[in-house]
C-alpha cells in the first residue's frame, strides 16, 4: 500500500502569514509580488557608465585624503640603491637585461602598466633586504611579476607557473616559483601595495577635465618613465616626482607650456634633467624593446617622437616663472580724497609720490598750482657752485680756492689779505665768471645779421 501524501503547508514568512509588501496609501490597490518586482526594476535607477573624458577614478570628496595616503605609501615602500650596492654579485648593469626580459613576458600577457612597476619595486625592495645570487636573480624578476599581476590584473590575466616556467626556458621548476613567491612576501612583510608611477601619471593628467592631458603627452610620459626604470638614480625616488618630472619632460618636448608641479616642482625639475641628460648624452644605450613598445600608432609614435627631437640636438630647458612681486607706482599720488592730496601737497615735507596725480583721482576740482618741491639740501642760485656746475659737497673747497686765490693779486697790490680760515661758503663775495668771446656776425649765417640787436657784456 502506498504512503499516503503528505500535505505540506506553505508559509510565505515564519510568522505565517503572508509577507506581501504593501502599499503606503491606504487607497492604493495591492498588486502581486510579480507586478511589484517588475516595477521597482523599471524604476531603479541605472549605475552611471564611466566614459573615457570623465576625470577622477575616485571619489571627489575623499580626493585629499587618498593623495596622503598614497603619498605616505609611496615614501614607506621605496627600495634603497645603498643596500643594493652591497650584494656581493648582483651589478648594476645586470638590470637592463632583467627589465628587458620583464617587459617581453608583460607584453605577451597583456598585463596592465602598474603591474611593471610594482613589479620592479617589488624586486628592489626584495634586492636591499636579501642577498640574492646571480642564478636566482631571473626568479625572482618572475616571482615579483607574478605577485604584482595577482595584486593590480584581473584573474584572467594572471600567468600560470607552467607558462612562467616556459618564459624562463624550463631553467626553474615550477616548484622554484611558489617557493620564491613565499619568499619574497615574507621578506617585504606582506606590504605589497605601492601607489606606481603610472597611478600618479593618471592623478595628474586626470585632475579635471579643463587640466587634462591628451594622450600623445600621456603616451609620451609613460615612455619616459619607464626609462628610469633601468638606472640606479631613480631608485629610491618617490614615483610621484618621477611621475612630475616625466610629465614636465613630455610637455617640454611637445611644445607645450609648463604647468606648475607644486611643492616639489624643484626635485621634478631635476628628474626630467636627469632623464634629459641619459637621451641626450646616451641615446644610442637606450632598450630598443621599449622603443619597439612605443613605436607604434597607437601609442603616438611616443619612442620615435622623442629619438627624432633629440637627435636634432635640443635639450631640455627649465625656465622658472618670475616671482610675482606687487607693482609699486611711485609718481602717483596716494588713494585718498582731494583734499587730503592739497593738504599733503601743501605741507612742508612732502612724502614719496606727492608730485603729480592722475587724471582718474584728480575729480571735478581743478587741480592745484604745481609746487617746487623743497629739498633737504638747498643749494643757492648766486653760489659758485651753481654758477659753475660745482657738486655742492665741493663747493666749499673750490670757494676757499678762489679766496686764496683773491687774497694772493691783492697782497701783491699792498692790501692786506683776508683769512681764509674762517671763511663761510654762505658769505662769499659773488665773482661774476669771465664771458667768453663772441664770434663775429659776418661768421654766423643769420639772415638780417645787421638788424639783430647787439649783445652786451
Amino acid at each position: 500500500m502506498p504512503p499516503a501524501p503528505v500535505n505540506k503547508v506553505s508559509r510565505n514568512s515564519m510568522y505565517g502569514y503572508s509577507a506581501r509588501k504593501r502599499s503606503v496609501s491606504p487607497s492604493a490597490p495591492t498588486q502581486s509580488s510579480s507586478h511589484t518586482s517588475k516595477a521597482k526594476a523599471m524604476a531603479a535607477p541605472k549605475p552611471p557608465v564611466r566614459g573615457p573624458n570623465d576625470p577622477l577614478y575616485y571619489e571627489e570628496d575623499f580626493s585629499h585624503e587618498i593623495k596622503a595616503y598614497m603619498t605616505e605609501m609611496d615614501k614607506s615602500t621605496l627600495a634603497s640603491a645603498e643596500l643594493m650596492d652591497m650584494q656581493p654579485e648582483l651589478q648594476w648593469f645586470m638590470r637592463p637585461y632583467l627589465i628587458d626580459f620583464l617587459i617581453e613576458v608583460h607584453q605577451q600577457f597583456r598585463l596592465r602598466p602598474e603591474v611593471l612597476y610594482l613589479a620592479m619595486n617589488i624586486v628592489d625592495r626584495y634586492v636591499s633586504k636579501r642577498v640574492v645570487y646571480k642564478k636566482h636573480y631571473q626568479l625572482v624578476g618572475c616571482a615579483a611579476l607574478w605577485i604584482a599581476a595577482k595584486f593590480e590584473d584581473g584573474k584572467d590575466k594572471v600567468p600560470l607557473v607552467k607558462e612562467l616556467a616556459e618564459m624562463c626556458c624550463k631553467a626553474y621548476d615550477e616548484s622554484a616559483f611558489i617557493q620564491m613567491e613565499g619568499h619574497v612576501l615574507s621578506t617585504i612583510g606582506w606590504v605589497i601595495g605601492h601607489p606606481t608611477a603610472e597611478a600618479w601619471l593618471r592623478v595628474y593628467c586626470n585632475t579635471s577635465i579643463m587640466e587634462r592631458e591628451d594622450a600623445k603627452i600621456q603616451h609620451m610620459s609613460r615612455f619616459l618613465m619607464e626609462i628610469t626604470l633601468f638606472h640606479r638614480e631613480f631608485v629610491g625616488i618617490q614615483a610621484s616626482l618621477i611621475a612630475q618630472g616625466a610629465l614636465m619632460l613630455a610637455r617640454f618636448i611637445c611644445g607645450r607650456p609648463r604647468k606648475p608641479m607644486g611643492r616639489y616642482e624643484n626635485v621634478a625639475v631635476r628628474v626630467a634633467q636627469a632623464i634629459d641628460k641619459h637621451f641626450g648624452e646616451k641615446l644610442d644605450a637606450v632598450s630598443e624593446i621599449v622603443i619597439r613598445k612605443y613605436a607604434p600608432t597607437y601609442y603616438a609614435r611616443s619612442s620615435t617622437t622623442v629619438r627624432e627631437w633629440y637627435l636634432s640636438g635640443r635639450r631640455f630647458v627649465y625656465q622658472p616663472e618670475p616671482p610675482h612681486t606687487p607693482v609699486s607706482v611711485t609718481g602717483l599720488a596716494p588713494s585718498s580724497s582731494w583734499s587730503s592730496k592739497r593738504a599733503s601737497w601743501i605741507s612742508p615735507t612732502p612724502s614719496v609720490g606727492s608730485m603729480s596725480c592722475a587724471s582718474s583721482d584728480a575729480g571735478d576740482d581743478s587741480p592745484l598750482t604745481p609746487i617746487t618741491p623743497v629739498h633737504a639740501h638747498v643749494v643757492d642760485p648766486f653760489s659758485m657752485a651753481s654758477k659753475e656746475n660745482i657738486a655742492p659737497q665741493h663747493a666749499a673747497h673750490h670757494a676757499h680756492a678762489v679766496v686764496y686765490a683773491k687774497n694772493a693779486a691783492s697782497h701783491h697790490n699792498g692790501i692786506v689779505p683776508m683769512k681764509a680760515t674762517n671763511v663761510n661758503v654762505q658769505q662769499h663775495v659773488y665773482v661774476r665768471p669771465a664771458l667768453h668771446a663772441l664770434p663775429a656776425v659776418g661768421d654766423l649765417s643769420i639772415p638780417n645779421a645787421r638788424n639783430m640787436r647787439r649783445l652786451s657784456n
